[in-house]
C-alpha cells in the first residue's frame, strides 16, 4: 500500500490550485451555452428570442407596457421593442462605476423580479435571462427612452463596447428596445433565425394576454411560407380564440367549449395578479393536445397546473355519472377524460418555479392544488348548464374508458399465459401459438429428439 502511494505522489504535482479555474462575469455562458439555454441548436438558438420577449411581455402583464413590436430584418438581426417602463439607466447603489442597465446586462442573476415589489408575476424570474442573450450574442444593442430622455448602449459577444450614453431627447417614446444577432461562433455558421417559429411565439403571446397588442413585420426575402410580412397580433377573445385557430374547424362533442377564467388566491392576497384561464373542447375526431403556459412562458413538459387541470375535469366528470345514476363513471381515469381533448390552459402566479433555465416544467406543488380548485366550480358549473353536451361528452369518453380497460385485460390474459409457459412440469413446452388450430403435439424420446421437434428441423 505504501508503494502505491509513493508511485502516485509525483503525479498529484501537475494538479493544483492554479489548475482550478473561477469564470467570472458572463464567460460560463460562452463556455457552457446548454446549461441556459439547452443546448446550440435551432431550438435554443430561438430560447435567445423568447427571453427578450417575456421580458417585454412582463410589462405588458404588469399594466406598464400594451404594444410590442417584433422585427426580423434582412441580416438576420431581431428587434424587440415595448413602451413600457424603461430599463433604469441610473448608477446602480451597489456597483458605483456601472448603471443598472449595464448590470442586467452582464451580470448572471440580476434583476427587479426576485420579489413581488416591482413584478407581481412574471416570466423572466432568474434573472439570466437578457444576459445570457447578450453573452451568445454576436453583438447587440440597447436603446431605453425614459424620463423624456433616450439613452443607448452597444455590446460585443457580452462586453460592452462603450458606456451608456445619453442620444438626446425623446419626448413622444417610452419603453426599452433590444436589437441583437446570435453569435455563430455558438450557433453555427448558417445561424438564422426562422420567421414562422418567431411569428408562432409572437402570435402565441397575444392570445395569452389579451391586454397587449403585438406588431410583426419582417423582411420579405426571408419568407418562404405563408408567414405574413406584416401583422398586427390582438386578440380580445384570448384563449378561447386561440382555441378556435387550433380546432380549425373540427366538429367537438359540445356545442360550445368549456372556457373562463378565474383568480387564484395564493394564500397571501388575491389581489396580486394571480389567475388561471382555461378553452377546452373535445372534437368528434383528430389529434388531441394540451398546450400550457405559466406567466406567458410554454410549459411543453406540463406540470403541476396541468395536473391541477386533469384532476378537475376528471372528478367533475365523475361526480357528474354519479348525478345521473351513471355507476360506470367511477372507472374514468384522467387519461380517458384528456385523450380526446384539446386544452389550453394559462396560469398567472408569483414566485413560480420551473425545472431549468428553459422553464418547460411548472414545479410549483401548491398550483395543483389552486388550478384544481379553481376549475372544479365552474366544470360542474358548465356540465350542469347542458345536460344533453355533458351526457354525450361522458358517453364517449366511457366508451374510451372501456376501451382502455379492455386492453388491459387483454394484457394481463397474455402475461398470464407467457408465465404458465415458464411453469410446465419436467421437459413439456408449451407452444409458440395462442389458439388451438393450427398447433400440433409431438411427442419424443429423448433429449436430442426433443431439440430437433422444438427446432422444426
Amino acid at each position: 500500500m505504501d508503494d502505491l502511494f509513493r508511485e502516485a505522489g509525483p503525479a498529484s504535482a501537475d494538479y493544483s490550485a492554479k489548475d482550478i479555474e473561477v469564470l467570472e462575469g458572463l464567460e460560463p455562458v460562452r463556455r457552457r451555452p446548454a446549461m441556459y439555454i439547452g443546448g446550440t441548436d435551432e431550438r435554443a438558438m430561438h430560447h435567445l428570442a423568447a427571453e427578450v420577449l417575456d421580458n417585454a411581455m412582463d410589462e405588458a402583464v404588469a399594466g406598464h407596457a400594451n404594444r410590442i413590436e417584433i422585427e426580423l430584418a434582412a441580416d438576420g438581426g431581431l428587434t424587440v421593442r415595448d413602451n413600457g417602463r424603461g430599463i433604469p439607466p441610473d448608477r446602480h447603489p451597489k456597483f458605483r462605476d456601472k448603471s443598472a442597465l449595464e448590470v442586467i446586462f452582464t451580470t448572471l442573476h440580476s434583476g427587479g423580479k426576485f420579489d413581488n415589489k416591482v413584478y407581481h408575476t412574471s416570466g423572466g424570474l432568474h434573472g439570466v435571462g437578457i444576459s445570457v442573450v447578450n453573452a451568445l450574442a454576436e453583438d447587440l444593442t440597447v436603446e431605453v427612452a425614459r424620463d423624456r430622455q433616450l439613452w443607448r448602449q452597444s455590446y460585443r459577444r457580452g462586453q460592452p463596447t462603450a458606456a451608456l450614453k445619453k442620444i438626446g431627447a425623446a419626448p413622444n417614446r417610452r419603453g426599452t428596445q433590444v436589437q441583437f444577432h446570435p453569435d455563430p461562433e455558438i450557433f453555427g455558421a448558417n445561424v438564422a433565425f426562422k420567421p414562422a417559429r418567431l411569428y408562432r411565439m409572437a402570435r402565441s403571446k397575444a392570445y395569452l394576454f389579451r391586454g397587449v397588442e403585438i406588431r410583426w413585420k419582417c423582411a420579405p426575402e426571408l419568407l418562404d411560407d405563408a408567414t405574413p410580412a406584416e401583422a398586427v397580433l390582438h386578440f380580445p377573445g384570448g384563449l378561447e380564440d386561440f382555441l378556435t385557430a387550433a380546432l380549425d374547424g373540427r366538429r367537438c362533442l359540445t356545442p360550445t367549449p368549456f372556457t373562463g377564467r378565474a383568480a387564484l388566491p395564493n394564500g397571501k392576497s388575491a389581489a396580486d395578479g394571480s389567475r388561471v384561464e382555461w378553452a377546452i373542447a373535445w372534437p368528434e375526431a383528430g389529434d388531441s393536445f394540451i398546450n400550457s403556459y405559466c406567466n406567458t412562458v410554454p410549459t411543453p413538459q406540463g406540470g403541476t397546473h396541468e395536473a391541477g387541470l386533469r384532476a378537475a375535469l376528471t372528478k367533475g366528470l365523475k361526480a357528474y355519472g354519479e348525478l345521473i345514476n351513471n355507476r360506470k363513471a367511477g372507472v374514468l381515469s384522467a387519461d380517458d377524460v384528456m385523450g380526446g381533448a384539446c386544452a389550453m390552459l394559462s396560469v398567472f402566479i408569483s414566485d413560480p418555479e420551473f425545472q431549468g433555465q428553459t422553464k418547460e416544467r411548472l414545479a410549483n406543488s401548491e398550483a395543483a392544488r389552486l388550478v384544481e380548485s379553481a376549475l372544479k366550480d365552474h366544470f360542474d358549473h358548465w356540465l350542469s348548464g347542458a345536460p344533453d353536451a355533458a351526457s354525450a361528452l361522458l358517453a364517449r369518453i366511457l366508451e374510451r374508458a372501456e376501451e382502455r380497460l379492455r386492453r388491459r385485460q387483454e394484457r394481463d390474459v397474455n402475461r398470464k399465459s407467457a408465465t404458465r409457459k415458464l411453469r410446465l412440469p419436467g421437459k413439456l413446452t408449451d407452444c409458440t401459438q395462442q389458439a388451438a388450430s393450427g398447433t400440433e403435439l409431438f411427442i419424443v424420446e429423448g433429449d436430442s429428439a426433443g431439440g430437433s421437434a422444438k427446432q422444426a428441423r
